[in-house]
């Protein structure tokens, strides 16, 4: 993906700020449009900004349920340019498109119980990484995450849930088994470090890492609170 191509949305969106600028979002940005993204136009930084931007328009109840028309539909019959891959729990109270306030076409989406990583998910990441030339993944976890919460259970009792939860836990017991147990909330604890890890893991992975050491993609790990609303970024 060319720089000089997505310069354009990008000075927009940053206003030649860096990322950490990105944190504070005026009030205004709340009432405007929500841009429709062209290929190639925004970078790992731009995109951020939006999910930030729409962050707060849902935690505020300022949705505006973007791209979602006749004419949107009609765009995307011959092709999608989603701006991030969102990595996210399967839990039905975080769904990437409202907690994100996007539309059709904006996000790739990708859900899988406590974020685990298996063949499939991983090749999913690949598909928007490499042929969709997405810039930015976000690993979404939340709190109460009941597959985290297993995975401490079994962590606690010695034993192993029979099955496929059983192999959701086994994927995510090693994080648990190396998060302190010293803090008020230790499966909120394990939550963030879920979501560090998957992000860690997903940047030295063959697929995406040359993307990410040349700066064509960046991956973050990001937490939803369901009390709030909010997405704190890690």
């Amino acid at each position: 993906m060319a720089i000089s191509r997505r310069g354009a949305l990008r000075a927009s969106l940053l206003g030649g700020a860096g990322a950490a600028a990105a944190t504070a979002v005026p009030a205004a940005a709340l009432a405007e449009s929500v841009p429709t993204v062209s290929p190639g136009s925004v970078d790992a930084h731009g995109a951020l900004r939006l999910l930030r931007w729409g962050n707060r328009r849902w935690r505020r109840h300022h949705s505006r349920h973007p791209h979602e028309g006749r004419a949107r539909r009609a765009e995307l019959v011959d092709g999608q340019y989603p701006f991030a891959t969102v990595l996210g729990c399967a839990d039905s109270r975080v769904p990437p498109e409202l907690v994100f306030d996007q539309g059709l076409g904006d996000l790739f989406t990708i859900r899988s119980a406590g974020e685990v990583l298996d063949q499939s998910v991983l090749g999913s990441l690949s598909y928007a990484a490499e042929h969709l030339e997405v810039p930015l993944v976000v690993v979404l976890g939340h709190s109460s995450c009941g597959a985290v919460t297993a995975a401490v259970e079994a962590h606690r009792s010695g034993e192993i849930p029979h099955g496929h939860i059983g192999y959701l836990v086994e994927r995510i017991l090693p994080v648990v088994e190396s998060t302190p147990d010293d803090g008020d909330d230790f499966v909120d604890d394990c939550v963030r470090a879920n979501a560090r890890y998957v992000a860690e893991t997903l940047r030295e992975d063959p697929d995406l890492r040359d993307r990410v050491d040349s700066g064509l993609l960046d991956i973050v790990a990001a937490r939803y609170d369901l009390e709030d609303s909010r997405v704190t970024w890690l």
